[in-house]
């Protein structure tokens, strides 16, 4: 497969993982330097870093619905400091570009976490979180095209790296909040996030999710997706990176002909730790020999 320029950067394919959705240190505890060998992804997406350190929303954080899952999560993560310490240095061992996503509660927070990846030479990108459905701020952030265009604006002078703004699907309009990236100087868009829904805990009416709400994503939300997608990639001239319910090359190809220029594949990462590899496989391969093509941990 030709490689794919994506804001400067040379990737081997359009395939990606969403934040979050694949803890690539745990495989690379579970598989060993055979993750490296047949890396799933063409780039890296890490969970998102927040200034200071977070526990996450109380459990249950889980609950499988008959299309897709409910997340409340809540960005657990070592903050900036452990990042940089403990993450990070195992994280710039990977065979691709790594994109790392940050959130902040206020504008100067997020200042000071893309400061401080605009100096990591093993960063390649960086990810604006402004749309996690768990966290307030993310979604007032990412909500109002005025308050993305402030926060771009505050943070671009600060790096020559590419930003993406990762776009809320919750917004009144999506694409009122792209064009306002695009405005202050993003680099390039990805959506979906999740969307907002809610479980009962069976037999009663409490939410069963700790957090109350949750994120809603598999294969549910991909007609939303490759709409919004189709949408903001008409609207805007940066590139477009698409995900939602993605399960198959199928899925990945609709996606690109919807106006992406790379796809990312979240939730059947759960189901599949391979699926980046396999989708990439069955859409041409990603730049790399035939012998590495099949999913790691599988029988060549």
């Amino acid at each position: 497969m030709t490689p794919i320029d994506f804001c400067g950067l040379e990737l081997d394919g359009p395939i990606v993982n969403g934040s979050g959705t694949f803890d690539a240190i745990a495989a690379r505890r579970a598989f060993g330097d055979e993750l490296l060998e047949r890396f799933p992804f063409s780039a890296f997406v890490s969970k998102t870093v927040t200034l200071e350190p977070r526990q996450g929303n109380p459990p249950p954080r889980l609950w499988e619905t008959p299309a897709g899952l409910l997340n409340s999560i809540g960005l657990p993560n070592r903050g900036l400091r452990g990042y940089l310490e403990t993450d990070l240095p195992q994280l710039a061992q990977l065979p691709v570009p790594l994109v790392v996503n940050v959130m902040g509660f206020t504008r100067d927070e997020v200042a000071t976490l893309v400061s401080a990846f605009a100096e990591r030479d093993e960063v390649a990108a960086l990810e604006l979180n402004v749309s996690c459905p768990n966290v307030e701020s993310g979604l007032v952030m990412g909500a109002d095209p005025g308050e993305t265009e402030a926060l771009v604006a505050r943070v671009r002078p600060l790096t020559a790296k590419p930003l993406i703004v990762k776009l809320t699907p919750n917004a009144s309009d999506p694409c009122a909040v792209a064009r306002a990236a695009e405005r202050a100087g993003a680099d390039s868009v990805s959506l979906i996030n999740t969307l907002r829904g809610m479980a009962l805990a069976p037999g009663s009416d409490r939410p069963w999710l700790g957090g109350g709400t949750g994120g809603l994503s598999g294969p549910a939300v991909r007609s939303v997706a490759l709409a919004q997608v189709a949408a903001v990639a008409r609207a805007v001239s940066i590139p477009v990176v698409g995900m939602g319910g993605v399960q198959s090359a199928g899925h990945a190809r609709d996606i690109l002909a919807a106006g992406a220029t790379l796809v990312g594949v979240g939730t059947e990462s759960f189901r599949d730790p391979a699926a980046g590899a396999r989708i990439g496989a069955e859409l041409g391969g990603q730049g790399r020999p035939e012998s590495q093509k099949t999913a790691f941990g599988a029988v060549a």
